[in-house]
């Protein structure tokens, strides 16, 4: 899947989100190794704290139905510019899909940026750092 199809499929979820307070409409796209594809919206709630984004809707949604491989996001908003993961998502993207999980976003002339998360948040804590 290329990312341009991937980013199309963050767009469609994009109408499945729930933001009457923000008016921020986020979606993503999660691709797993095998091809399947995970849709997810951000839900706001009156306590902003409360709200989930889109990336960890997909994601866990994706956990629900055993899914642990991952290759690909893709992040979208119904705003002008791309719309990067927020650093928690950053945290649970890279904890639960690995380093090397790619992560597209569209700039402003919908030309795909596609980075890895470890980009995203370097010098990262993981579980490297917990006592098992």
């Amino acid at each position: 899947m290329t990312p341009i199809e991937l980013m199309n499929e963050a767009i469609k979820a994009t109408k499945k989100s729930h933001a009457p307070y923000s008016n921020f409409h986020v979606g993503a796209a999660l691709l797993t190794e095998d091809g399947r594809i995970y849709h997810g919206a951000n839900i706001e709630t009156s306590s902003y704290s409360l709200t989930i984004c889109a990336e960890r809707t997909a994601l866990f949604s994706a956990f629900i139905q055993g899914e642990r491989n991952f290759k690909a996001i893709a992040i979208t908003s119904d705003k002008a510019t791309y719309c990067p993961p927020c650093g928690a998502c950053r945290q649970v993207l890279l904890d639960l899909c690995g380093k090397d999980l790619e992560v597209i976003l569209l700039d402003n002339d919908n030309t795909p940026k596609v980075y890895k998360i470890s980009e995203l948040i370097p010098h990262s804590f993981g579980e490297e750092f917990l006592n098992r």
